[in-house]
């Protein structure tokens, strides 16, 4: 397995830094409806910090960004709420850069949507002498454009943006810095169900030879196929970003997307590869989208066991 170089952790001052910082994004304005935003104050309720620090983990939290939520845009129809979606995408990457030039040990960032993987992404490119790479797990590509579907929600077009396709909305890839900010051969994307790819999503993979790994193989493997991805990235810092709806729906109810029922990993599958992720030592970010706190009201225990997993993978 590859592996980077990323100084030692501590500060300019030579004090020892903290091992984990914290942040969330409130923003629900590119998904399909509101509920996203309320995950970071959620998750904080439910005990992540004081789960964090029982596993001997040094949290200092930098609280929520501004918060955005979703409403109907019937001026942007296939790309709604884009102002939102960069003004929030501008501010997430202006409050991460202090934190990856410091380097301040691990971050951990609460969304919001799967556009928080860019901001995150953004930053780290913005300070960090070599460029980062991504482990993206999710059920879908996340590589549509406003032409490719018909619903307009900006958070499964995030890596379409990222990578710069054709069609792509300038505003929101001129807010990531660099374009394309990603490249093809610093992108794994991990736990995909083909049946949720769109005909344009598909042909842009093919098009960009991206190594991807099916959601099949991450419930049979999740240790195999975390590795296959990690060590298709190049070396340099990672970033691991995670949209819950990767999980089988049924095993654990927290994603905004219900439609993973008895497919997909478990939770413990998924905190297995993310703990094989987070023992590679290139890991210094990981972000957590699409988590609705209202899908768990019929399961008491599926926020909780979701923090427990958050500290077992951080503490590794």
């Amino acid at each position: 397995m590859a592996t980077g170089a990323y100084p030692a952790l501590t500060s300019t001052k030579g004090s020892v830094v903290p091992d984990l910082t914290l942040l969330g994004v409130p923003n629900s304005a590119g998904s399909f409806a509101p509920g996203q935003d309320q995950a970071p104050r959620v998750l904080r309720e439910t005990g992540l910090v004081d789960a964090l620090q029982a596993r001997g983990i040094t949290v200092t939290d930098l609280g929520d960004l501004s918060e955005q939520v979703w409403t109907p845009d019937p001026e942007q129809p296939t790309a709604q709420n884009l102002g939102q979606v960069v003004d929030s995408l501008v501010e997430l990457r202006r409050r991460l850069r202090p934190v990856f030039s410091e380097n301040r040990g691990k971050v951990l960032v609460l969304g919001g949507n799967c556009t928080v993987a860019l901001g995150v992404l953004a930053a780290m490119t913005d300070v960090l002498p070599e460029r980062p790479a991504l482990l993206y797990i999710d059920r879908h590509l996340d590589m549509n454009i406003p032409d490719s579907t018909p619903d307009g929600a900006l958070d499964w077009m995030g890596l379409g943006h990222a990578l710069g396709v054709p069609g792509h909305v300038p505003e929101l890839a001129a807010a990531l810095g660099q374009t394309p900010l990603l490249k093809p051969d610093h992108l794994a994307v991990l736990g995909v169900d083909p049946r949720k790819v769109t005909t344009w999503e598909a042909e842009q993979a093919r098009r960009l030879a991206l190594h991807t790994i099916p959601s099949s193989e991450l419930r049979t493997d999740p240790v195999g196929s975390t590795t296959s991805c990690l060590d298709a990235l190049p070396p340099g810092p990672l970033h691991v970003h995670v949209d819950v709806d990767v999980l089988d729906f049924t095993n654990a109810p927290i994603a905004e997307d219900t439609g993973g029922r008895n497919t997909g990993p478990r939770l413990d599958d998924l905190t297995t590869a993310l703990q094989t992720a987070a023992r590679d030592s290139r890991m210094i970010a990981l972000s957590i989208g699409e988590l609705n706190p209202a899908r768990a009201a019929g399961a008491a225990d599926a926020l909780p066991r979701f923090v427990d997993a958050l500290s077992r993978i951080l503490a590794v």
